[in-house]
């Protein structure tokens, strides 16, 4: 599965990188099949793109949040109707589109919006919350 080639922006890119490479862990720990990072969809992006091998097994798009330090909430507290508005936009311009990246046929595929939020502790990254089945906006 290829990630995306751009490098991380400055220190805060970093930072995102490394709590999503510990969110695409917990998926592959959980039985999730990845099958993309960080699509570019016009202006928007998607984290992470899955298969949870459920029944029926599911197509998910996953969001990442994260938070290194309490200072400004918590990592749930950082989505809003906004930013769920354009994971939705994403997601459905992958369906109607797909990917290079991604298998064809998707718009046959059951399908959800997931966000994962985590927070660093010392070095290691901790799970707070995976809400599954986002409600749209």
């Amino acid at each position: 599965m290829p990630a995306d080639s751009r490098p991380p922006a400055g220190p805060r890119g970093a930072i995102g990188a490394a709590a999503e490479d510990a969110a695409a862990a917990y998926l592959e720990g959980i039985g999730w099949t990845l099958l993309a990072r960080n699509i570019r969809l016009g202006a928007d992006e998607i984290d992470i793109v899955a298969r949870d091998a459920g029944d029926p097994p599911t197509l998910v798009v996953v969001e990442v949040r994260s938070r290194s330090g309490r200072g400004f909430g918590s990592a749930l507290e950082s989505m809003d109707a906004r930013k769920v508005a354009r994971l939705y936009r994403a997601a459905m311009a992958l369906r109607r589109g797909g990917h290079a990246e991604l298998p064809t046929g998707l718009r046959l595929t059951a399908w959800r919006v997931d966000l994962l939020a985590l927070r660093r502790v010392g070095p290691e990254w901790v799970l707070e919350s995976h809400l599954r089945g986002l409600a749209p906006p």
